[in-house]
């Protein structure tokens, strides 16, 4: 899967979750700090990448992830 289409997805999960426009988010926005996530939100977020992507990530590495381009870079390391 292309990194672009990586990002997508994660934007799209992320945009679903936060109830946010996909393009009000940035590729280095912070989940807490420019997103506003919460720490159930944050679950909820990890939860919808390991659906959306079809892959089961290490809960504590997933959850000490702080932005959109980490998510993307953590969730391409499963998928390569």
């Amino acid at each position: 899967m292309e990194h672009e289409e990586v990002k997508q997805k994660v934007k799209k999960a992320v945009s679903e979750i936060l109830k946010i426009n996909q393009s009000d988010i940035d590729d280095d926005a912070n989940f807490v700090l420019d997103l506003g996530a919460d720490s159930i939100q944050s679950i909820q977020m990890v939860a919808a990448f390991e659906e959306e992507f079809d892959i089961e990530m290490d809960e504590d590495g997933a959850v000490s992830v702080q932005t959109i381009s980490g998510a993307v870079d953590f969730i391409a390391g499963y998928l390569d």
